[in-house]
């Protein structure tokens, strides 16, 4: 597989471009990379993966003090030879308060690089 590059980046979402893999490669690589960062799937619909790392509920009580994050994959055909896969942060970092949001952004940065070398 041939990381190709960045198609688009934001501070919660960011979409790479991949070629010379399938699709059903692309998304067990991805799903492999995500429990080894300690995420854990939690559903799979239409094309789209939802993991989530931490624990929600300690996170809303304990605020910073307890790591969360939620983030979907999705995985469409590019073009010919070439598949895009979305990167999405569905937690938004505020119930940690400002280091809940750095938290968040940090995360999203490594899974950036880390998605560069899948």
């Amino acid at each position: 597989m041939n990381f190709k590059g960045n198609e688009l980046t934001t501070g919660e979402m960011f979409r790479h471009v991949y070629s010379g893999i399938s699709a059903e490669d692309l998304e067990r690589k991805s799903c492999e990379l995500m429990t080894a960062w300690g995420y854990r799937l939690k559903s799979r619909e239409g094309g789209q993966a939802v993991f989530e790392k931490g624990n929600r509920t300690a996170r809303l009580l304990l605020g910073a003090l307890v790591k969360y994050f939620k983030t979907s994959i999705r995985v469409t055909p590019a073009g010919p030879d070439e598949l895009k896969c979305e990167v999405r942060s569905l937690s938004s970092g505020f119930s940690g308060g400002l280091i809940g949001i750095n938290r968040m952004k940090n995360e999203m940065k490594a899974l950036f690089a880390a998605f560069q070398q899948l």
